[in-house]
């Protein structure tokens, strides 16, 4: 593998994730792969979450190392000091309105800092936070853009504006969401299979407004992607290889790298290592928990850092798993039942405590690659989807929003590693599922299927796999255009 050659002219990734979990974890793995590769990084937060992982993480957990420094930049939204993620729409057109100017100024001060801090000499930026295509141009930086959600959710993402032409969205109404409309099949995606559904793309496009924010804020990040601009996706060719070919018919400089986590597990590295990312504190027992239980055991809920249900949702959730008999992990945030505290029926407790485990957040990547993990039962956002193939672990899917909804379209029918979960969510379904996923004919199919994509996934970011060459082309083509590295 590769490394910068020369440390009089090491150089300098600022990296800028969008300002949220499912964001920050990968852009965090990607600045540790460029560190190890011999990048100075400035991992930049916004206020608000770099307090939150303060609060997480304990008081030190951003001092970072000498060559890995953490920077804040203000979101533009009303002060708030929730343990919670912040309204998506409301973030998404703040980022986008107010974020330029803060970072252009710190893009200055790191220019100017102390001798230790090496000229800034690229950004890699998250692609929903394209303020910084307009930086990168103003201070002549190359620049990658990282999308985080699959390769088949981006290849979602733009078909956006071929929708609004042909007049899939808006929605007359919303009577539309649920008269029968969103079964329509899609036969004109390149890159995607002809039974693609449009209720399998991601989920903006379900609005009756022209004017809506996230309907907008996709067009424009996705159509502001500069023509030569490195996109950056966090998977593997095998995996998404219709997709991948379809992107690369539009943009010149696609590169699959990862997953990430095989990648950076090489590393051994124990700074880096110590640099975390999770805004909500971890309970430790979980794994602890998982230790005394039989192989394949045990079904993990969790999902996400975004994902809000009813009361209701919630209660026939916790049922449907009473009722399998099965032991299960559930993570539940505070914040997931909307407008509420999360309260589980007591009876629920009561009958399930000695084979559930309730917590409230948990090292997700220890779980899933844990012999007890028979199942995962998920909302589908793409780093549990990967991280589930990187386990070999089968998956039920409930997706909530955003290219959700893709990925479950692809993990069901094109990876046959899942179940789909209807959105109106019962507790005999439940049930029949979760007992089907770990003791049914299909479920050991996808099992063996889903550990079919684990030995890929294990090849494709192996130490001469593709995805560090990819890296290494990437740090080569773009990041260095004028330092070369050496073996």
């Amino acid at each position: 593998m590769g490394s910068v050659a020369a440390n009089d002219l090491k150089p300098h990734a600022v990296c800028v994730p969008y300002p949220a979990q499912g964001h920050i974890n990968p852009m965090l793995k990607l600045a540790k792969l460029l560190h190890h590769k011999g990048f100075h990084i400035t991992f930049v937060n916004t206020e608000y979450n770099h307090n939150r992982l303060l609060k997480s993480r304990g008081p030190n957990s951003l001092d970072g190392l000498p060559d890995f420094r953490f920077e804040t930049i203000p979101d533009g939204l009303p002060p708030n000091d929730a343990d919670s993620t912040q309204d998506i729409p409301s973030l998404c057109d703040s980022t986008s309105k107010t974020c330029l100017a803060p970072f252009s100024s710190l893009l200055s001060r790191l220019n100017n800092a102390a001798p230790d801090v090496p000229p800034v000499t690229c950004i890699v930026s998250d692609g929903c936070m394209s303020f910084t295509v307009e930086a990168a141009h103003q201070f002549g930086l190359p620049e990658a853009l990282f999308w985080t959600p699959s390769a088949c959710g981006l290849l979602g993402y733009t078909q956006y504006s071929h929708l609004v032409e042909r007049g899939y969205t808006p929605l007359k109404d919303m009577s539309y969401v649920t008269n029968g409309y969103l079964e329509t099949k899609l036969d004109w995606i390149p890159g995607m299979r002809n039974d693609i559904r449009l209720r399998d793309l991601p989920s903006f496009i379900r609005t009756t407004a022209a004017d809506d924010i996230m309907l907008n804020f996709v067009l424009h990040e996705v159509n502001n992607i500069p023509k030569g601009t490195a996109v950056v996706l966090n998977s593997f060719y095998e995996l998404e290889h219709d997709a991948f070919d379809a992107l690369s018919a539009m943009y010149p400089r696609v590169f699959s790298i990862g997953p990430l986590q095989l990648m950076l597990n090489q590393i051994q590295d124990e700074g880096l290592k110590s640099i975390g990312s999770n805004l909500w504190k971890e309970d430790p027992v979980c794994i602890e928990w998982l230790d005394d239980k039989e192989p394949n055991s045990v079904v993990y809920v969790n999902f996400g850092s975004i994902t809000v249900m009813t009361a209701h949702q919630l209660t026939e959730f916790a049922w449907g798993l009473a009722n399998s008999k099965k032991s299960f992990l559930w993570i539940i945030r505070p914040d997931i039942v909307a407008g509420d505290t999360a309260m589980l029926p007591p009876e629920f407790v009561t009958e399930t405590k000695e084979r559930g485990k309730l917590a409230s957040w948990c090292p997700q990547e220890e779980v899933l690659k844990h012999p007890a993990i028979g199942g995962f039962l998920t909302h589908s956002g793409w780093n549990s989807t990967l991280e589930s193939v990187c386990g070999g672990v089968p998956v039920i899917c409930w997706p909530f929003f955003a290219e959700q909804q893709t990925n479950c379209r692809y993990s069901c029918v094109e990876w046959e590693m899942g179940m789909e979960i209807d959105n109106d969510v019962k507790r005999d379904e439940v049930e029949l599922l979760v007992r089907e996923l770990m003791d049914g004919e299909k479920g050991e199919k996808m099992r063996n299927k889903a550990l079919e994509w684990k030995s890929k996934a294990e090849a494709a970011a192996g130490p001469d796999g593709p995805c560090f060459q990819n890296l290494d082309q990437l740090i080569n083509d773009l990041l260095l255009p004028k330092i070369k590295l050496s073996q």
